[in-house]
């Protein structure tokens, strides 16, 4: 992947992580810092908490980027393939984008009810109510699989990758570019009352979304047009 492009990723994840992460994770933050960290605890046990529960959170997202990543590497097995599956994915990351700025109830309606089920509800009660270094790390790993639209985008992103590799870093450096916002609110609880700030980064993120979404519409299209074209003239 070009440099650039990770550059683009991390810019998006870091401005969306200030917008929609607060709002969509703020709550297990502040439910995980009420409950499991003593208030007369020191900084460094407090940052220890909060670090091992944004790991857990990456390990996942990483995991599944991977996934995707290989997902989509099965479905370009020929260089039209490859075009469309880069159409598709700029499409919906274009659709994702006008989503998460309320345009329409795109990622709405694709979420699924993973969350709702008692084995995962069990689960993440359970690790909540623990207060071991090891449960913050496991419920950021729960963490990371709630339904969210944000990281739906980042899942697409990932699978455009069409290699497992390259879908892990995506996934990854989405994962460690939300770590600064939600580490600062396990401190500041300010953070998610702060309305004005986190509209303004959703709205900057929704249109990088957007942005980065026809940037990958025109690579579909481009390799649809010159079908000589490489994989790696395409991913690189």
């Amino acid at each position: 992947m070009e440099s650039v492009n990770l550059i683009t990723i991390m810019s998006i994840a870091f401005l969306g992580s200030f917008g929609h992460c607060i709002g969509m994770c703020g709550g297990i933050v502040l439910a995980y810092t009420t409950i499991k960290i003593e208030p007369k605890s020191s900084k460094v046990s407090q940052g220890t908490a909060h670090l091992l529960y944004s790991f857990g959170r990456i390990l996942t997202y990483t995991t599944l980027g991977a996934l995707f990543g290989a997902l989509g590497g099965v479905a370009t097995f020929s260089n039209h393939a490859n075009g469309v599956l880069l159409v598709v994915a700029g499409s919906i990351m274009i659709l994702a984008g006008l989503s998460l700025m309320g345009k329409i109830k795109f990622l709405t309606l694709i979420e699924h009810s993973f969350s709702s089920s008692s084995l995962y509800r069990n689960a993440f009660k359970k690790v909540l109510h623990s207060r071991s270094n090891l449960s913050f790390f496991v419920l950021g790993m729960l963490n990371g699989l709630l339904p969210c639209g944000f990281v739906y985008f980042f899942a697409i992103t990932a699978a455009s990758t069409a290699d497992p590799f390259s879908g892990a870093l995506v996934m990854a450096i989405f994962g460690l570019s939300t770590v600064p916002a939600l580490f600062g609110l396990g401190f500041l609880a300010s953070l998610a009352s702060a309305t004005s700030f986190r509209n303004l980064m959703m709205s900057l993120s929704s249109i990088a979304v957007i942005l980065y979404g026809t940037y990958t519409l025109y690579q579909g299209y481009d390799y649809l047009a010159n079908p000589l074209k490489t994989l790696t003239d395409c991913h690189k």
